[in-house]
């Protein structure tokens, strides 16, 4: 009698302990989901600028999918080097992200710094903003191949300007004079405002920086773009050809996309991918994006890769090539 007594309270403690461990499992499934606290989003650039801007509107979509606060760090300094570098050394746990520009393929080139697109793990492609190559309305040039027509039988004579020595778009234009057998006149400017100002006054023949750059001058009717320098038409220059369409191999694009630590876990990274994916989705962004004439232009994580890969050879080769001063 003892026996079966004692048997059935081991019974019943054993129901008793399956059924409270059935209870608990959720409690810590809940313990090990993904966000769980604020994320850190670094953006290597002063507040107000377009990578700014478009990492604030990105942050905010994603802070509406993973329901945890997205807090904007702006650390400047060193052509983005001070920010990216805190990235790079951040904790891989996925609360630290950071806004990455075009020149993270090109500082290493530039000599800038040993960061490159393969010291980071990329969660995707925001954006693309093509150079375009932009003269005066009353230029006697009305397509790109009267323009190289006429620098071809003019060398030096045209006077292009860009933002900056070694910037993006002092290397846009150097890169097209390089496949199309050109030689310009380089003026650089603190910055592409001052160039494009410069372009209205006359002062300067040409401008090889961004779409958005140029839009109020095309919209006053006092400039005119002849070709853009990225793989595909730009949105709100339809009827602008690609110097690819016109038979010149170059594409060079100003893009903003976001990273994380090299070393991230597999499963952080998708929950951050999924989140960048429907923000760069979002009507709130596609609204942003057009009305700075900015291109959404979503990449994967893998196709990011690649494409971050790709440019940075691209970099890599031309920018020793520049000689630089």
């Amino acid at each position: 009698m003892k026996k079966i007594i004692l048997g059935l309270l081991c019974l019943s403690m054993i129901v008793a302990a399956g059924c409270g461990g059935g209870q608990k499992a959720p409690e810590k499934a809940g313990k090990d989901t993904f966000p769980k606290k604020e994320i850190q989003l670094v953006v290597p650039f002063t507040a107000g600028g377009a990578s700014d801007a478009t990492s604030r509107v990105i942050a905010k979509a994603m802070e509406d999918k993973l329901k945890v606060p997205f807090i904007i760090n702006n650390k400047t300094g060193g052509t983005g080097i001070v920010g990216l570098s805190f990235v790079q050394s951040s904790p891989k746990d996925g609360y630290t992200i950071g806004y990455v520009p075009v020149e993270l393929t090109m500082l290493k080139a530039l000599g800038l710094t040993e960061l490159e697109p393969s010291k980071f793990d990329m969660l995707g492609r925001a954006t693309v903003i093509p150079a375009a190559i932009t003269v005066h309305i009353d230029a006697p040039y009305n397509t790109i191949e009267e323009f190289v027509a006429y620098a071809k039988q003019n060398p030096g004579k045209i006077k292009i300007g860009n933002s900056g020595t070694g910037s993006i778009w002092h290397i846009a234009a150097t890169a097209f004079a390089t496949k199309a057998g050109l030689k310009f006149t380089d003026v650089p400017f603190d910055g592409a405002a001052p160039a494009v100002t410069a372009l209205m006054g006359k002062h300067i023949d040409a401008v090889a920086v961004s779409t958005p750059e140029v839009m109020t001058g095309i919209e006053a009717k006092k400039l005119k773009i002849l070709a853009v320098m990225s793989r595909d038409r730009d949105k709100k220059y339809p009827n602008v050809p690609t110097l690819k369409e016109k038979g010149f191999d170059v594409e060079v694009v100003g893009w903003g996309g976001f990273v994380v630590p090299k070393g991230t876990p597999d499963d952080v990274k998708k929950v951050l991918e999924a989140a960048l994916k429907d923000a760069v989705a979002s009507d709130t962004f596609k609204k942003f994006a057009d009305e700075r004439a900015y291109n959404p232009s979503y990449l994967s994580a893998a196709e990011f890769s690649q494409f971050a890969e790709a440019q940075y050879k691209f970099y890599m080769d031309l920018i020793p090539k520049m000689n630089l001063k």
